[in-house]
């Protein structure tokens, strides 16, 4: 069965007079346990289809499937528990909150599932922290961090919820090369114990890497091969 499923999705942005449409009928199948790279030029409609399958963003028509529920069809409270029960997001530009700590802002998906004991939604955001290696970071401000350790919090709340699912929106590209091998080792590590993770990246070594690459052009899907 598949864990996400998208059909006949289109998706037509409006302002005023214009349109523009980032999605055209798009058709895709993502099972669990895939370990997935979304790939292509700006502007072609990466991010809007990862925005379609965490529920972000919604299609102008057709169906967005994720383990066995209609995700279009939410509302937007449902979503909101969802999303948080179920997908963890990594942000090209990290969204953390600037006036938390590294350890607030890795803490917050689970204060808002209100999930656990305060000491234990701590202790595993402290884990998380030092996954990412930033264990001597924990009472940092974003502002405090640099470029690379913000996008290490995000990928340390994007696990928070311990999520099936992990989306990555160029989770890496603030990196410097040798951190992306470490964090890209990290979410390898996650897929080989079960987790599903979808990633957008400019990177062509790291697309290789993946065991499926999704190839997109002008809102299209053009390449969906395995290997």
């Amino acid at each position: 069965m598949d864990l996400i499923a998208l059909r006949g999705v289109t998706k037509t942005y409006r302002t005023g007079k214009m349109e523009f449409t980032a999605l055209r009928g798009i058709d895709i199948s993502i099972s669990k346990g895939e370990l997935t790279a979304i790939v292509g030029p700006s502007g072609c409609g990466k991010s809007t289809m990862l925005n379609m399958i965490t529920g972000i963003d919604r299609p102008t028509k057709g169906s967005v499937m994720v383990g066995g529920r209609r995700v279009d069809a939410m509302t937007e409270d449902q979503l909101a528990r969802w999303r948080g029960a179920n997908i963890g997001i990594v942000f090209q530009f990290f969204q953390l909150f600037p006036t938390l700590t590294a350890l607030e802002n890795a803490m917050l998906p689970m204060d808002l599932l209100g999930k656990g004991r305060s000491r234990e939604r701590r202790e595993n955001a402290e884990r998380n922290l030092g996954l990412v290696g930033l264990s001597d970071k924990l009472d940092n401000l974003p502002s405090e961090l640099s470029g690379g350790e913000q996008q290490r919090v995000a990928i340390a709340r994007a696990l928070a919820n311990d999520p099936d699912i992990i989306i990555g929106d160029e989770p890496t590209g603030n990196l410097d090369s040798r951190t992306e091998e470490s964090m890209f080792t990290l979410l390898k590590e996650l897929n080989d114990k079960g987790k599903t993770i979808i990633y957008v990246t400019h990177s062509k070594d790291l697309a290789k890497k993946a065991r499926r690459r999704i190839a997109m052009l002008d809102g299209r899907i053009v390449d969906g091969r395995v290997g």
